[in-house]
């Protein structure tokens, strides 16, 4: 967001700008949330696999859950990132 000095100097703030930079906020808090998650199944895969009585269906399970959140982790990624015309 921009600063008082900044709106006076001529900069042009519209309301999508600022809508813009709120959703861009509710993405990266998203991604952080889904990283998150990432993690702790990668913590619970591994300590399933270690057990002797591994469950094999939950941890298919677990692989799948984690497989979704790599997709939406990396569709978010690629909205926040600009698109560069070359």
């Amino acid at each position: 967001m921009l600063s008082g000095d900044e709106r006076s100097s001529g900069s042009q703030v519209t309301m999508a700008d600022e809508a813009g930079e709120g959703a861009q906020s509710d993405l990266l808090g998203e991604l952080a949330r889904l990283r998150e998650e990432h993690r702790d199944l990668d913590s619970a895969i591994e300590a399933l696999e270690r057990s002797v009585a591994g469950d094999q269906l939950q941890i298919q399970r677990l692989k799948k859950r984690k497989l979704t959140l790599r997709d939406r982790i990396f569709h978010i990624e690629d909205a926040l990132t600009p698109d560069i015309i070359a």
